[in-house]
């Protein structure tokens, strides 16, 4: 089998056969990436969580604050539970390379509409979801959590199996 039978994939090309160290830097890259985000969203809701906190009178911030912390909690675990479910999903029936790339070009297509949501309409949601927008923070960065540290991801196995099925590469 030559280097050219082996279906690239999103984001991991084809260093997905081997895992050697160049598959390892783009799963690592994957994930210094994801701290970042999560690190950089967890500021903005805090700033949020704290805006929302001092409009509160002063008695009602410590039931504020243990209610945060119960959803928050709580966000984190099903973040993580409910990834890892999918996880156990997508690995029953893994999608071969092109549906890979299909989903990839679909969430790529449907993220770009979505950016042109308009300014306004993101600030009218952001200021009603504030009060709970750190439990959905804990729940992103238990979801996210979850999804970087899996051994092998859906498209993957189902590449493998392609190869199997597909021995010549076609």
């Amino acid at each position: 089998m030559t280097l050219s039978d082996i279906p690239a994939l999103p984001k991991l090309g084809r260093t997905w056969y081997r895992r050697g160290a160049l598959y390892w830097l783009c799963r690592v890259r994957t994930t210094v990436f994801l701290i970042v985000f999560m690190a950089l969203y967890s500021l903005f809701v805090f700033g949020l969580f704290e805006g929302v906190r001092d409009l509160l009178p002063s008695h009602a911030r410590t039931a504020y604050d243990w209610a945060q912390v119960v959803l928050c909690c709580a966000g984190l675990v099903w973040g993580w539970i409910k990834q890892r479910r999918s996880h156990r999903k997508a690995l029953l029936d893994p999608p071969s390379p092109k549906q890979t790339w299909i989903a990839k070009r679909d969430h790529n297509r449907q993220a770009g509409k979505s950016a042109g949501f308009g300014a306004a309409g993101g600030r009218v949601l952001i200021a009603l979801a504030a009060p709970v927008m750190p439990a959905f923070a804990a729940y992103l960065v238990g979801w996210l959590a979850a999804w970087t540290t899996v051994r092998e991801y859906p498209s993957e196995v189902g590449a493998r199996r392609w190869l199997q099925e597909h021995p010549s590469g076609t």
